[in-house]
C-alpha cells in the first residue's frame, strides 16, 4: 500500500518560535514523533511518505497518490486538521486518524474512515489485521496502556532533520500527579512507562548516523516521573554513550519542580548532556496550587528551587496560569514580581483552560460553567469557562502581565538576573566539543541587525550584549538566544492582543 502521513499545521504560537526559527533558517521547532513512530509500526513493504504541513505545504497530487492518509493532531491543530480531512473526502481517500485531539475528540469526527485512538502499540496492530482482512472497524480503542518495550524506533528518515531546529525522542509517558487542568493522566495514566536504555540509546544512535548534531528534546510528560530507573540505568547510559560520541547532542525535557530536591539527578543530568528543564510552576499562589491539586508545588520556596536547578546548570523554562477560582486581582503583579525575581527568562503566562478528560473539565460540567471546547492555546486570549473573577478583569490583567514581563526593559533585565546566578557549564562537560553551524553565524549577524539596529529594543540588546561579553563570556551565544526569543515573544503577544482587540470592537 501507499500511505502518506500528514502532521497538520500549527497556528503562530509561544512554542512554535515561529519569528526565532527565521534566525537560524529552519522551518520548524520539531519534527512529528508520533507520526514517525507510527510509520515504523507499517509493514515495511509498504510505501510511505510523510508531510508535516509546517515545513512544506500538502498538494492534492500527494493525497491522491496515497491508498490511505495517516493523520496525528493536537488540539491546537484542530482548523488545520478539519481542512485535511475535507481535502482527503472531496479527492475519495479513505482516512486513518490517531493521536490526543482524536482521542479527546473522537466523536466530532464521524467524516473519518478509521479512528485508530490511544496508544498505537495496542490499537494499531487489530487495525492493521483488519485491514489486510478487508473488513476494518470504523474505531479502534482501548483502557489499557501500551508496554513500550515495544515501541519502535521511529523513522526519521522520512523527514529532512535540516528543516528543524531540534531532534525529539520519548523516555516515557504518563506522570505520577495528577494536576486538575492537566489531561496526561486521561492520556497516558499516572504510573510512568519507560522504554529501556537499550532503546534510548539506539534511538541517539540513530539520529548521530543521520548526521544530526544539535538539541534533542525528550519530550517526556514527566522525565523524572521515575527517579529510580532514571539515576540507575537511562542516565548512566546516556552519558556513557555521550563520552563515546564526544557529545554531539544537548538535551532539553520536561520535569515537576521536585527535581530541585535530588542534587545526585541534577548532577547525572547536566553531565549527560541536559542543560534546560521546562518546569510548570503554575502560580505563586498557594490555595490555587491547592485548589488544581498541584501539591508537589506547595509547602516550598519555588525561588529558592528554581534558583537551585539553575545553579545546578539546568536553566529553567517555566509555565505560569492565571484565572484559578483562587486567585484574586493581586495575582497578576505577584507574578510578575515572582517572574521577574526567579529570573525565568522563557516563561509562558496562559490563562486556565479546561481540556476534556481533565478533572477541572469534569467539575465545571458539574458547576455549569464549561463554555466550549479548548483551543489547545491558553496563550490566546481564549477561555473555555466561566470564571470566578470578573471576565475583563481578567483579560485586562492576564495582559498587563504579558506585557510587562515581555517589554525589553523586563525581559533583558531578567536575563541578566538568570546570567547572573546561571552555571552553564560542568566541570564534567569541559572537554565536549562545540557544535557549529553556519546557521548561528547567521542569527548571530541577523540579531545585530533586526534587533541592535532595527529593533525598538536596541539599547537593551546591546546592554545585554556588552555585559555578558564581559561578565559571562561563556554564555554570550545564549545570551543572544534569549535575545531572538524575546523578539519571538514579543510578536507573537502583539499578534494575539490585536486580533483579541478586532474581536472586542466587532462584537
Amino acid at each position: 500500500m501507499k500511505i502518506l502521513l500528514v502532521y497538520p499545521q500549527y497556528p503562530d504560537t509561544f512554542w512554535s518560535f515561529k519569528y526565532a526559527l527565521k534566525f537560524i533558517s529552519k522551518k520548524a521547532a520539531f519534527p512529528p514523533l508520533g507520526l514517525l513512530t507510527v510509520a515504523a509500526m507499517l509493514p515495511k513493504s509498504w510505501e510511505k511518505k510523510l508531510i508535516d504541513m509546517n515545513v512544506r505545504p500538502l498538494k492534492d497530487i500527494d493525497i491522491k497518490w496515497a491508498d490511505l492518509v495517516f493523520i496525528s493532531s493536537m488540539s491546537i491543530q484542530k482548523r488545520s486538521t478539519e481542512e485535511v480531512i475535507s481535502r482527503c473526502k472531496k479527492l475519495d481517500v479513505k482516512v486513518v486518524a490517531g493521536g490526543p485531539l482524536f482521542t479527546t475528540e473522537y466523536n466530532e469526527f464521524d467524516e473519518v474512515d478509521y479512528l485508530v485512538l490511544n496508544e498505537a502499540e495496542l490499537t494499531l496492530p487489530p487495525f492493521l489485521e483488519d485491514l489486510k482482512k478487508g473488513s476494518p472497524k470504523h474505531l479502534y480503542t482501548t483502557n489499557q496502556w501500551a508496554d513500550m518495550s515495544q515501541t519502535p524506533v521511529p523513522l526519521w528518515e522520512l523527514v529532512n532533520i535540516k528543516d528543524y531546529a531540534s531532534m525529539n525522542i520519548q523516555f516515557s509517558r504518563g506522570c505520577p500527579f495528577n494536576c486538575e487542568f492537566c489531561d496526561i493522566v486521561f492520556l497516558y495514566g499516572r504510573i510512568p512507562r519507560i522504554k529501556s536504555k537499550g532503546q534510548i540509546i539506539a534511538e541517539l544512535e540513530k539520529l548521530y548516523s543521520l548526521g544530526w548534531r544539535g538539541g534533542v528534546f525528550f519530550v517526556d510528560d514527566n522525565f523524572i516521573g521515575d527517579k529510580k530507573r532514571l539515576k540507575k540505568d537511562i542516565l548512566p547510559a546516556i552519558i556513557k554513550w555521550m563520552r563515546s560520541k564526544k557529545y554531539p547532542f544537548t538535551f532539553n525535557t520536561e520535569t515537576s519542580i521536585n527535581l530541585a530536591d535530588d542534587e545526585e539527578l541534577m548532577d547525572k543530568m547536566v553531565e549527560a548532556g541536559f542543560d534546560s528543564v521546562f518546569v510548570g510552576i503554575e502560580t505563586p499562589n498557594d490555595d490555587s496550587l491547592a485548589e488544581c491539586g498541584k501539591f508537589q508545588n506547595r509547602g516550598r520556596d519555588l525561588i529558592a528551587s528554581i534558583k537551585k536547578i539553575q545553579r545546578f546548570g539546568l536553566q529553567v523554562q517555566g509555565g505560569f496560569i492565571v484565572g484559578f477560582d483562587n486567585d484574586q486581582e493581586s495575582i497578576f503583579n505577584t507574578i510578575i514580581k515572582f517572574i521577574q525575581n526567579s529570573g525565568v527568562v522563557t516563561a509562558m503566562v496562559g490563562l486556565l483552560n479546561a481540556p476534556r478528560g481533565t478533572r477541572l473539565y469534569q467539575r465545571l460540567v458539574k458547576e455549569n460553567r464549561l463554555l466550549r471546547d479548548v483551543t489547545g492555546d491558553n496563550t490566546d486570549f481564549s477561555i473555555n469557562f466561566i470564571p470566578k473573577m470578573n471576565y475583563d478583569s481578567l483579560i485586562n490583567g492576564y495582559k498587563n502581565v504579558i506585557n510587562t514581563i515581555y517589554s525589553p526593559n523586563h525581559y533583558y533585565n531578567r536575563v541578566i538576573t538568570f546570567l547572573k546566578e546561571f552555571n552553564p557549564v560542568k566541570t564534567k562537560l569541559q572537554n565536549r566539543t562545540f557544535i557549529f553551524h553556519f546557521n548561528y553565524l547567521k542569527a548571530f549577524f541577523k540579531s545585530m541587525l533586526f534587533l541592535g539596529i532595527k529593533g525598538k529594543e536596541r539599547f537593551h540588546y546591546w546592554k545585554l550584549f556588552f555585559w555578558t561579553l564581559f561578565n559571562r563570556p561563556r554564555s554570550f551565544p545564549l545570551a543572544l538566544t534569549f535575545a531572538i526569543y524575546g523578539f519571538h515573544f514579543r510578536k507573537i503577544f502583539e499578534n494575539f492582543s490585536s486580533l483579541h482587540e478586532q474581536k472586542n470592537t466587532s462584537n
